[in-house]
């Protein structure tokens, strides 16, 4: 019995990255995937690859800042497969600058996708988990949320706010059999990471006691036990997969 079997999954922010893997990962393992993001190449080819390796997907192009578009998400899911079983809030940018070269429009950006994003596409899919009696939500943070970074002010308020909403969620939603919890990634060698100059890159190895950056397909390795029956009574957890950086 394959962990996944017959569950259908949003994860946003599919196109590349951690998304990607997880929609490749979740949909061996039996759940019927609705890929979304905001590049319509990227999220098509991740769909295209699940559906020639035997797997169920569809693309929904979503910018999850639009409370619309988020809406669309939930609906055009429901309309294909009836149900929502996961969602895996994973869609975020980054727009680094130190306070004082921070302008408006970087603080905006950042929030509105990586907070708001999450917030709406949450408010999107909870009713029809409750109407279900069961749903897994995965809201993606990240280690910096826990002990901040330089130049990343927006970036960390979000992802910190990630956390909180998490917690509120797990109160809220749990008495309605739905489990909400929170997964704080590190370093990850995703192409975002890869991209970071390699002096840069053996520096942030060093930090971590593992003495490595981690693998995309790990992280998803960790939003699969979530989404799994395995994890039913784990519920506003925070999670770190960091080898070992916030010790």
């Amino acid at each position: 019995m394959k962990r996944l079997e017959n569950k259908v999954a949003i994860i946003t922010g599919s196109g590349r990255g951690i998304g990607r893997e997880t929609a490749l990962l979740f949909a061996q393992e039996g759940a019927r995937i609705v890929v979304s993001d905001i590049d319509s190449a990227a999220g098509e080819q991740t769909a295209t690859e699940i559906r020639r390796a035997g797997g169920t997907a569809i693309f929904v192009r979503a910018d999850v800042s639009q409370r619309a578009d988020a809406q669309v998400l939930a609906d055009t899911t429901v309309g294909e497969f009836g149900r929502i079983d996961i969602l895996v809030n994973n869609a975020g940018i980054l727009r680094d600058a130190t306070l004082l070269k921070m302008t408006e429009e970087q603080f905006d950006q950042v929030i509105a996708v990586n907070l708001k994003g999450v917030f709406n596409c949450t408010q999107a899919v909870a009713p029809v988990m409750i109407q279900q009696g069961q749903g897994k939500i995965i809201n993606v943070s990240s280690v910096v949320a826990l002990y901040g970074n330089f130049g990343q002010t927006n970036y960390v308020a979000a992802k910190s706010g990630v956390i909180g909403m998490t917690k509120v969620w797990a109160r809220e939603l749990g008495r309605k059999g739905i489990c909400v919890n929170a997964v704080c990634p590190g370093f990850i060698s995703t192409e975002m990471v890869k991209s970071v100059p390699e002096k840069i890159l053996s520096a942030m190895k060093e930090k971590v006691p593992l003495g490595r950056l981690g693998e995309p397909k790990e992280v998803a390795q960790l939003f699969l036990f979530l989404a799994s029956d395995e994890s039913n009574y784990i519920n506003g957890a925070v999670i770190s997969i960091d080898g070992g950086i916030t010790v």
